[in-house]
């Protein structure tokens, strides 16, 4: 069966292929959000399979075989390599609607130039066909990001992180920007069991003792500095909600110094102690010109049981109905009233907070900064075609369009980036249904410009990329 990724997949009309081949298609890739190992990039990680590369850690497609029933030790147990390939194989023809069938032909098409749809039948065929592959260096770590155009790739870093790899990274030279961001979950969440050790370890490594709240500022303070003195340019955040409620330095404190002793924290303290952080990291930010990312509305680990199993990141999160829009209001007003709100990337996890998201962000502008507050790009669950096209629809209808940042991977496989086209020819098919409808001018030039800004030029002048990477010029 051929493969269905051809030149107008997903683009219905002439004005979409048009936008698409002609300002889309040859943008570079900014991926400002991804969990791509930053110690596989700097060895340049060879994979000895496709399993090792494309299954291994990959929940999404753990979550479709334990959905059609597959056993555990064919997905994360200690079934080989070659077995577990097939049994992705046998799966990919039952995920037909599911993202992941268009992203499977994606990446097979433009990383190995398969025209054949993966399946038991082909299975075998494919699988050597990728191997031998994956034994030339353009097939290593690094040639896979560079040979999809990619200009810019943001990690995600623990406080703690020695940042030893991007070291390594900038003194290769790949020609790639490989940068890190600050993701300070784990001091931020003091009901966490395990936050007084985390904050030990974070004391060694700043070497300022913590105890108390002035110190522990002092250390967040510290890694901020150094962060920022090896490129980080962004931090991101995933939290169940904002935390926006009113608190005292002075009662913050007696909270952190409660908890040091190794006390339990009340849910009310725990709020304040996490609002209060905030505040002080959402400072830190803007005092260093970063862009804060607010990932919210996940529930994370919900299958205890197979979480003890083979640990976290087992693919057994969901979209959470926690209440967003007054907590959030309330955090991002802290900061603005008093001067402390950086740039910011808002997203969502549950679709029903599309809109909440779109107007908050709509909330908070600044003179001479264009989107100063971002509905960001569809998240998880939602970074589908459908998911995708309601993200930009409520973007459309409530703020604009034209200052979008594009798409991000949020991946740890390095056979992500077509998400970025993915995601480019559904924002060129809807444009073009609307110039082919009447509801937009027939300006292929401008409407160009605005589909050339959201893939590409918006997101550089954002995160302030641009002494990295040039302004691609309109075709």
């Amino acid at each position: 069966m051929k493969n269905i990724i051809n030149s107008d997949f997903l683009l219905d009309n002439k004005y979409s292929k048009i936008l698409y081949r002609d300002y889309a298609e040859d943008q570079p890739i900014i991926d400002y959000h991804c969990h791509l190992p930053p110690d596989e990039i700097a060895n340049n990680r060879a994979f000895g399979n496709m399993t090792k590369l494309w299954i291994d850690g990959d929940h999404y497609k753990w979550r479709a075989m334990r959905n059609l029933g597959i056993a555990e030790k064919h997905i994360t147990g200690n079934s080989s390599d070659e077995v577990k390939f097939n049994k992705w194989a046998e799966t990919v023809p039952y995920t037909m609607r599911n993202p992941l069938y268009h992203w499977t032909h994606l990446e097979l098409k433009r990383y190995f130039d398969i025209d054949e749809s993966l399946t038991v039948d082909s299975a075998s065929k494919i699988y050597g066909h990728c191997n031998e592959k994956l034994k030339q260096p353009e097939f290593h770590a690094q040639g896979l990001i560079k040979r999809m155009n990619v200009k810019v790739v943001c990690t995600t870093d623990d406080p703690i992180d020695s940042l030893a790899h991007h070291r390594k990274i900038k003194e290769l030279d790949m020609g790639v920007n490989v940068l890190p961001t600050f993701r300070p979950d784990n001091i931020v969440q003091i009901d966490k069991i395990d936050f007084t050790d985390y904050l030990s370890t974070l004391s060694s490594i700043s070497t300022i003792e913590i105890t108390d709240l002035e110190s522990l500022k002092a250390a967040i303070k510290s890694r901020v500095t150094y962060f920022h003195s090896m490129g980080c340019r962004l931090s991101d955040h995933g939290l169940p909600h904002a935390y926006g409620l009113d608190f005292s330095e002075v009662e913050v404190n007696n909270i952190l110094k409660n908890r040091l002793k190794e006390n339990p924290v009340s849910e009310i303290d725990a709020l304040k102690y996490k609002s209060a952080i905030m505040c002080y990291l959402g400072s830190l930010y803007a005092e260093h010109k970063w862009v804060m990312q607010l990932h919210l509305g996940s529930i994370r680990d919900t299958n205890k049981a197979l979480l003890e199993k083979i640990g976290i990141n087992a693919g057994v999160d969901s979209i959470g109905d926690y209440k967003q829009a007054e907590q959030l209001a309330s955090f991002l007003n802290k900061l603005n009233n008093s001067g402390n709100l950086p740039k910011t990337v808002l997203y969502n996890s549950n679709p029903a907070d599309n809109e909440v998201f779109a107007t908050m962000a709509g909330n908070f502008s600044e003179e001479d900064i264009k989107g100063k507050v971002q509905y960001g790009a569809s998240w998880w669950f939602l970074d589908q075609k459908d998911g995708i096209t309601k993200q930009l629809d409520a973007l459309s209808n409530m703020g604009l369009l034209s200052c979008a940042l594009g798409m991000l991977t949020d991946s740890r496989s390095f056979l992500s980036f077509p998400r970025h086209e993915y995601y480019r020819r559904i924002l060129c098919n809807i444009l073009g249904n609307d110039i082919k409808n009447g509801e937009l001018p027939n300006d292929i030039k401008w409407i160009g410009k605005l589909v050339q800004d959201i893939c590409y030029n918006n997101a550089n002048e954002y995160f302030e990329f641009s002494n990295l990477v040039k302004k691609t010029p309109i075709s």
